[in-house]
Parts: structure tokens; sequence; C-alpha cells
């Protein structure tokens, strides 16, 4: 057992675990202070929750799998869609998310295509977000194996328990304030961490000499197809991210949301780059890993103990906060899109609130069902983000920006999109070792326009009668 390393983390789960209690007792009066913090984050809290939440587990074993196992340069091409995709949203998207959206984006497509595309929405919301939820349960089941021994099934059982009752004391004021002091954490102990690692693997030159050549390739020996089968969902999912959105949305006006999102792709450029430069290091250190997810975790338990230690809670603070984040969007689909709209409308404030905390409580239940199914976080990864971003996105930008889209273009981009990932993903095992996105997004997008196109004249004389 790593003791110095579980004191640290154990410290850390327990100042969050109080600061939110006492948030949520301070702040928490209503369903809008748990869902949206009462629409008054400043900017730092806000820039913090925003990066916290992009950066989750995801990053520090999905992607960090993906950086092992073929390089350096091979993940930054998987990552360009990240910063690409956020500084669009500095743009062009935050201002308008924040005016437009109240609690959900199925709310907000609902206005552009009706009651059933909202539905629709809502679940396919709930799938993708299941699927991030449930590794980043898998990753607290990766740390508690490694400082403690237990095994990684009864880590994640223990870490799912702490991040639901973080979720559901507090909702997104606990979260969005204890994201901004994990922020910190995972800057100080990456910045600090990062030279000792490459001291470790024999400095600059000795560490890069020492990669096998193929993974300093662009591609690290994926084709093009595959190379562009793992960039097209982060992308895709950034774009039409409600959870990013709900968080513009708890901004106090829309000018802050649109400098928050500048502050987001800065940082998020920065952390890209730590994590990129950490996870190569596991290359020379560790070349035979068993299980390349926990590359980033490797490197951190062979720095001293304190940086070692700061490491592991700034990556518990990631998955925490990215948990508890998806939960809780998940929560509102569930509560404002399906629950309150078509089983008990009258809903009081109160009620309201009750039914968020107890549809956090069986999301968690699912993930941890759904994460038995697939090998590895990175594949859980590819599914959820490419399920958010063919059943979604296209449809999204389209209600935001392309006037012509229609009722019907949209529920055939979202019915298109969602249905391929699925059969793609569970039914046909991934052909080819082809991500669904490759097949699902531009399938969507071609549904979304050209059934648009096909139907502007019976949506032009339903507007003039």
């Amino acid at each position: 057992m790593k003791t110095s390393y579980l004191i640290i983390i154990l410290l850390y789960l327990f100042g969050v675990s109080l600061y939110g209690w006492y948030l949520k007792k301070k702040l928490v009066k209503s369903n809008d202070d748990f869902v949206a913090a009462g629409r008054r984050l400043p900017f730092p809290v806000l820039v913090g929750t925003l990066l916290a939440t992009w950066m989750g587990s995801g990053m520090i074993t999905g992607t960090a799998n993906f950086i092992y196992q073929n390089g350096p340069f091979a993940g930054m091409l998987h990552l360009i869609g990240e910063p690409l995709g956020l500084l669009l949203i500095a743009l062009f998207l935050a201002k308008r998310i924040r005016e437009k959206t109240k609690y959900t984006i199925p709310e907000l497509m609902e206005k552009k295509y009706g009651s059933v595309a909202r539905t629709l929405v809502a679940v396919c919301i709930i799938l993708a977000y299941v699927g991030i939820v449930s590794y980043q349960f898998k990753a607290g089941g990766y740390i508690l194996n490694l400082v403690t021994g237990i095994s990684v099934e009864a880590g994640t059982i223990i870490s799912a328990i702490f991040i639901v009752y973080l979720a559901v004391v507090g909702g997104l004021v606990s979260v969005a304030y204890t994201d901004a002091i994990g922020t910190l954490i995972i800057f100080v102990a990456m910045i600090i961490g990062l030279p000792l690692a490459i001291s470790q693997a024999g400095g600059l030159s000795h560490m890069m000499a020492s990669i096998p050549a193929e993974k300093l390739t662009v591609s690290g020996g994926l084709t093009g197809i595959q190379m562009l089968g793992y960039m097209l969902p982060v992308i895709f999912l950034v774009l039409g991210e409600q959870n990013i959105y709900q968080r513009f949305g708890a901004a106090k006006d829309p000018k802050e949301a649109t400098k928050s999102g500048f502050g987001l792709f800065w940082l998020a450029v920065l952390l890209d780059v730590l994590i990129i430069a950490i996870v190569t290091t596991s290359i020379v250190l560790y070349p035979n890993l068993q299980d390349a997810d926990t590359a980033f975790f490797q490197v951190a338990m062979g720095l001293p103990s304190i940086i070692g230690g700061l490491i592991m809670a700034c990556s518990v603070a990631l998955f925490i906060t990215t948990a508890d984040s998806y939960l809780l969007s998940a929560s509102t689909n569930i509560t404002f899109d399906l629950l309150v709209k078509f089983v008990k409308p009258n809903a009081t404030d109160k009620e309201q609130l009750k039914m968020i905390r107890i549809s956090i409580i069986v999301l968690a239940a699912l993930a941890l069902l759904i994460g038995t199914f697939f090998p590895s976080i990175l594949s859980m990864q590819m599914y959820a983000y490419s399920m958010y971003g063919a059943a979604i996105t296209p449809a999204l930008l389209g209600s935001l920006f392309w006037n012509k889209a229609t009722k019907q273009g949209g529920l055939a981009s979202i019915i298109v999109g969602g249905g391929t990932v699925l059969i793609w993903e569970i039914v046909l095992k991934t052909p080819m070792g082809w991500n669904s996105i490759l097949i699902a997004g531009p399938l969507a997008i071609i549904a979304l326009i050209v059934i648009s196109l096909l139907t502007q004249k019976n949506n032009e004389k339903m507007e003039t009668v």
C-alpha cells in the first residue's frame, strides 16, 4: 500500500466533501441553484469548472491509453479537435447558448424541431453520458487499486459511491466551486511533476531517442481512416456538449460566458500539452504496461511521494468533478425533458429537486453496469463521444445557424446519427476497426441537409396556414 498517496487523496476528498456540504447549506435554495448555480458563477469559477468538466478521466486514462500506444504526435492529432472546437464555441456559441438555453440542450432543440426531437435528444444524451460516467468510476477504481491494492472492481464501486454523494448533496454549486480548486491542483501538480518525470526518463533527448520509431510518426501506426476515427468524436462532442453549455448557462451574463470560453480554450491547450508530455515519459519508463489505461498514473506513482500524491489527487479531482457534472447533466434531462414533461408537468420546485437526486442514483447504477461491457476506457470513450456527436451535434448546430433546417430534417438527423452508432458499436462490433463516428457523423449531416431541403415547401405551407 502507498500510504502517503492514500493520505493525500483522502485529505483532498475530505476537504471537497466538507466544502460541498458548506456550499449546499449556504447557496442551494431551489432547483435553479442546484442545476445552474443560480446563474451567478464568477469568471474564475466558471473557467475552472469548464476545464475540469472537459478534462475528466477520459483524458488521463482513455486519451493516455491512446498516447501510450500510438505516441505523442498521434496524440496531438487525436486531441486537435478539442482546441478547435473550444475556439469555435468561444467565438460563436457561448453567448448564444447563454441567451437561449435554460437547463438542457433538448429544451433548445424543441424550439426548432418539436417535442419528439426533444425526447429523442434527451434519450441520446442519457445514453452517451452514462457511458462517460462509467469510465469516471473505473478511473477511480484504477487509482484505489494502485494506492491500496484492492481490486479495480471494488475500487470502482467505492469511487462511484463517493461521486454520487457529492453530486446529490450540492448539485452544480458544489461541483463548480470544487472544480475550481481541482483545476489549481491539476496545474500545480503537473507543472512540478513533468520535469521530474522527464529527468527519470533520461532527459528529453534520451527519452525521444528511446521511443520506438513507429510511435514517433504522425499517425502512430494507424491508417488515415483509423486516425480520423479518433479525431472526429472529440470535435463532434465539443461542439454540441450540453455539459459545457450548461456551464455557460450558469454564467452571470452572456459577456461573461464568452470571456470564459476564451479562458477555457487557452487553459485546455496548456493542459493537453502537459498530459501528452507526461504520458510520453511512460512509454520509456514503463515500456511493457499490461493496461495502457494506467500510463498516466504509473508516472505519478514513480515520482517522489508528495509530487506523485498531488498528481494522483489531481486525477481524483478530474474524475470526481467530471462524473458529477455528467450525472447532474443527464439527471436534468430525465427530470425536465422526460418526467416533468410527460409524467408530472405540475411538479413543484421541491419535487423537481427530488427527481433530479433520484435520477442521479439511478444513472450511477446504470453506469456501473455499462462499464462491464467495454474492454478499456478508450473504447468506452469513443462510444460515448460518437453517440453524442452523431446524434446531437449536427441537429444542434443546424438549429442555431441554419434557418432552412426543418423539423423533419432535425428528427432524421437525430435518429440516423444515434441509430447508426448503436448498430455499428453494439450489433456489428465496430467492423474494420473503424469508430462509429466515421459512418454516423456524415450520415447524420446528410440526413439533416437532404430531408430539410426536401421538406422546405411543407414547412412554408404550415407557416402560412
